[in-house]
């Protein structure tokens, strides 16, 4: 693999070599699929136990590794926009521990504004796929995803506050070893499956356009709406809907959505949402917000 990256740079040759390594990939993600829920398991928080968790996982990417945000002494990191988002986790089955975290951030009126609009408005230039072109209630962001660093591996992964191999062969297995690479796609997975179920039709999201050419080239292809601008480092607006992303998803990767999916449809039923769109439960969100 690591010959035929260096032969993708390489004319007429190197589209060539983009298409073969798509295929091994996607071959790949067809055999993770199969064993995927042995030892990663995709879920929602639907429980005020479960938000804390997740929110301790974000405190200890967001505060601790990345310093975006201060740290704080309940080691919970939280903001408004929790009170109308959903929280979805991916769990490993071995530890029981949560790997990493990602949430959908919904909006019901004018008052819920999503991140991208209070935020980041002015770095979108395609007013074709602004958020102000949608209803309301289509319109979701997929916001504050974070793996921590026990689950990264992968020598993209190897900079300043990151983990450098950290995963201790001892405890896990060389099988689970791959499908750690995956947990971060899985996440977007989770977050696309749960703006379905939820009956959200546009997505939007601030990224590194370093992130949306990776997730580009194993099928996830988001639309930029706007120039890169400081927030959180150098990143810009990006748009995708359903049609956008099953067009272009690999059939490995299809197998993989269906099985993450199948695994949130359960954690959904689990918890009663078996009739109607899944909303977040906005009151008891909104009392746990932190007095400061």
């Amino acid at each position: 693999m690591k010959h035929l990256k260096k032969l993708q740079e390489l004319p007429i040759v190197g589209t060539l070599v983009k298409k073969a390594i798509g295929v091994m990939v996607s071959n790949n993600a067809s055999s993770i699929s199969k064993h995927f829920s042995q030892f990663l398991q995709p879920q929602l928080a639907l429980t005020e136990e479960l938000k804390q968790k997740v929110y301790n996982v974000r405190h200890q990417v967001y505060c601790e590794e990345l310093k975006f945000e201060p740290e704080r002494p309940d080691r919970i990191e939280l903001d408004d926009f929790d009170a109308h988002s959903i929280h979805c986790f991916v769990r490993h089955m071995s530890s029981g521990n949560m790997a990493g975290t990602v949430r959908l951030i919904t909006s019901a009126d004018d008052s819920e504004l999503l991140p991208i609009e209070k935020y980041c408005l002015h770095s979108i230039t395609d007013h074709e796929f602004s958020p102000a072109a949608f209803p309301r209630n289509k319109i979701c962001e997929i916001s504050r995803l974070a793996v921590l660093e026990q689950f990264r591996r992968r020598e993209v992964d190897k900079f300043k506050g990151a983990a450098t191999g950290a995963i201790n062969v001892e405890a896990y297995s060389e099988t689970e070893l791959r499908c750690f690479p995956y947990i971060a796609i899985c996440l977007y997975f989770a977050a696309a499956s749960t703006a379905f179920h939820a009956k959200k039709e546009h997505a939007f999201v601030m990224m590194e356009p370093r992130l949306a050419r990776s997730l580009a080239f194993v099928g996830i292809k988001f639309h930029q709406i706007g120039p890169v601008i400081d927030y959180h480092g150098r990143r810009a607006p990006f748009y995708i809907n359903k049609p956008m992303l099953f067009d272009g998803l690999s059939p490995g990767f299809k197998k993989l959505l269906n099985e993450i999916e199948k695994s949130l449809a359960n954690s959904v039923r689990e918890h009663g949402f078996t009739d109607g769109p899944l909303e977040p439960k906005r009151d008891s969100t909104k009392s746990m917000l932190p007095q400061r």
